[in-house]
């Protein structure tokens, strides 16, 4: 005789079979600061110019207003026990981001002025991008849509109808850019229906990604992602999202990647300069190199998007020039990344150098 407790223990286990591995991993995730100390081996916040003086508290005030998420997979990357483990200060909640510092603001790259339907920013020639939901798999510290009103703004309320009915009407847009939060945050039945749907749109050429997952969550490019792709009409491009080489120090990343240049997707990384984490040539070079090694190619260094809680990681441009005039004398041209600003209502990026 089967027992309830038995059905019940077989209904869960169907329902845990269809969940994909990155989404149980993702649930999985560390998003409390305590508990991304304890699997450190970090016992206690440390005295730095970046903790004056609420310490803890401030940090736990700051992980309130922009919650902590990180995956298991990305936390097994970083040194234990070092505070300035480069991975480490992307994610880690300071009370420096509490403070109020002139020139540092909500929105620092014109997203809301750029809405032209629901999740749609139409801000350069050709294309338009999607911020196609909130959801990351990890929350950086510096991200420059940290205070974006996504529940305002949602493309994928209705099915992406504003979102088509806008593309379709627009014919000089041949690329379309799925962007957030992280697009890869979507399951692959909701973005199956969206590609669907856009491969109908002829004067669509190209579809492009931006994403941080194949970094932070590699297990996303399952089976089930790939097969996904082969369904788009348009040429794909990935632009991923790695700020430090060691980022890329795992099986499992660089088998995400080449996963992903098999099925013929063309991928580019663009980082952002950090101070503590990558604003040395050394660093940028050893990025470089470990991209190209995965046959990504360095696209844009982008300085600092000034969002409000970001200030302690600008870098001064002045010092970001002479960084990448070092980077040029240790690399070929095709590995220098291109130093850019994006300034709100420009028409393109802004080169720098």
């Amino acid at each position: 005789m089967i027992t309830g407790i038995q059905i019940k223990n077989q209904v869960e286990n169907v329902v845990s079979a269809k969940v994909a591995v990155w989404q149980r991993e993702l649930a999985a995730a560390v998003r409390d600061p305590l508990a991304l100390m304890q699997v450190l081996g970090l016992e206690e916040y440390p005295p730095s110019p970046a903790l004056p003086p609420q310490g803890v508290k401030g940090a736990e005030e700051a992980a309130r207003q922009f919650r902590l998420l990180v995956p298991h997979s990305y936390i097994a990357r970083m040194r234990k026990g070092d505070w300035n483990d480069p991975l480490l200060r992307q994610v880690l909640p300071l009370d420096a981001e509490l403070q109020v510092v002139e020139g540092f603001h909500a929105d620092p790259v014109g997203d809301n002025q750029a809405l032209v339907a629901d999740g749609v920013l139409h801000k350069y020639h050709g294309r338009v991008l999607l911020v196609t939901t909130g959801a990351c798999a990890v929350h950086c510290r510096y991200c420059f849509r940290r205070h974006f009103p996504y529940s305002e703004s949602n493309p994928v309320k209705g099915e992406w109808e504003g979102a088509l009915a806008y593309i379709r009407a627009n014919p000089d847009v041949c690329e379309v850019i799925l962007s957030g939060g992280d697009p890869l945050t979507l399951a692959d039945e909701r973005l199956a229906l969206f590609f669907k749907q856009l491969n109908g749109i002829s004067h669509v050429k190209r579809v492009r990604f931006h994403t941080r997952l194949p970094v932070v969550l590699p297990s996303r490019i399952d089976a089930g992602f790939l097969q996904m792709l082969a369904t788009i009409r348009q040429q794909v491009v990935m632009v991923i999202h790695a700020n430090h080489a060691q980022e890329l120090a795992a099986d499992d990343v660089r088998q995400a990647l080449a996963a992903l240049h098999s099925a013929g997707v063309t991928l580019l990384n663009q980082a952002v300069l950090l101070r503590g984490v990558n604003n040395s040539v050394q660093a940028q070079v050893n990025l470089s190199e470990a991209l190209f090694a995965e046959r990504v190619l360095p696209y844009y260094l982008h300085v600092l998007d000034r969002v409000a809680g970001a200030a302690h990681f600008e870098v001064a441009e002045t010092e970001a020039v002479h960084m990448v005039d070092g980077m040029r004398q240790q690399l070929p041209g095709f590995l220098v990344p291109k130093l850019v600003r994006e300034v709100a209502g420009e028409k393109a990026k802004t080169p720098i150098f």
